[in-house]
């Protein structure tokens, strides 16, 4: 396998399938089985997701809520989305834990490194909830740092599109796609990969990404396997 251990992020609004809000569980049985087939490889997996679907820090704020406030709403519908989905990882009986920035020790652990690091060793599903714990920071922001912390060997960006284009794909069908791209270009070309505060953090710690769609079925393991999917930035 080209990896050893891996960061999946994955957004809030991919959670929600077919419907326009929520959580979705045909689409999270479908991640359930991508995630464990990738486990049975001997693949250590950590995952990210966002809250989108539930509630966006952001919004809130942009309609009068104060955003400290408003980003704490946003971590706690990640975690939401962290049981959900250790839910269906369990369910597919892949052994899955949940650890949190805040903490909720009712319902999940708190993040200490170490222990991620361990249970990830042991062949456990890792999924950080609550982001970085801190208010004006993305989930994307909250991925790459988990993934440096714990030495992941990637971050796998799982999306509805499948990979990076020089314009948006769902809006100009003739956009070109990039199976590979420099740190350097997708900043000179102003594409938007992740926010400017986890794209240059992942830059200085040499942590490539990939893109790829998410949706389909299979792609997960024909991203670890080293087959050409997405697109993937790098040095």
């Amino acid at each position: 396998m080209q990896y050893k251990r891996i960061l999946l992020k994955l957004s809030g609004e991919a959670l929600m399938g077919e419907r326009q809000y929520g959580i979705d569980p045909k689409r999270l049985a479908e991640y359930a089985e991508d995630i464990k087939k990738v486990v049975e490889l001997g693949i250590e997996v950590a995952i990210v997701i966002g809250g989108g679907n539930i509630f966006r820090g952001v919004a809130g704020a942009s309609n009068g809520m104060d955003r400290v406030q408003a980003d704490h709403m946003g971590m706690l519908a990640t975690v939401i989305n962290g049981l959900a989905l250790q839910s269906a990882l369990e369910a597919a009986q892949v052994h899955t834990r949940l650890l949190t920035a805040l903490e909720i020790k009712e319902v999940a652990e708190p993040y200490i490194k170490r222990k991620a690091i361990r249970h990830l060793e042991k062949g456990r599903v890792v999924i950080f909830g609550a982001g970085t714990g801190n208010p004006y920071f993305t989930t994307d922001s909250a991925a790459v740092l988990r993934a440096i912390e714990v030495h992941a060997d990637v971050i796998l960006k799982g999306t509805r599109v499948d990979g990076i284009y020089n314009e948006d794909p769902e809006k100009n069908t003739k956009a070109i796609k990039f199976d590979h791209i420099s740190f350097d270009e997708v900043l000179k070309q102003g594409l938007k990969v992740m926010d400017t505060t986890a794209f240059t953090l992942s830059q200085e710690n040499e942590l490539p990404i990939i893109v790829f769609d998410m949706n389909t079925q299979g792609n997960l393991l024909k991203v670890v396997s080293g087959e050409n999917i997405g697109t993937k930035v790098n040095l």
